[in-house]
């Protein structure tokens, strides 16, 4: 369902998407890194209803500012801001 209109999306914005193949973790690298960081705050099965949108900013705050060694050790805020040429003065 997320990428249900992924034709619509890459006619309007000429940014190719591809699929992993079902059942192939390894296709995805940084979706699984991911989750696994995410399971450190959200055990499987976690419902998050019981947070507010405050506490999950908080988290999704602490993760951008985590280092990545798929990055060079930069974090994926740094990462993001040098590819827009925003300085960060922080």
């Amino acid at each position: 369902m997320e990428l249900a209109q992924h034709k619509q999306f890459t006619v309007a914005t000429d940014v190719q998407v591809y699929f992993c193949d079902p059942q192939s973790p390894w296709q995805r690298g940084t979706n699984e890194n991911t989750n696994g960081l995410l399971r450190q705050y959200f055990p499987k099965g976690t419902s998050l209803a019981g947070y507010s949108h405050g506490d999950l900013n908080k988290i999704a705050l602490r993760l951008n500012q985590r280092p990545r060694k798929t990055l060079g050790f930069m974090t994926p805020a740094d990462t993001l801001n040098a590819s827009l040429g925003v300085a960060f003065t922080g």
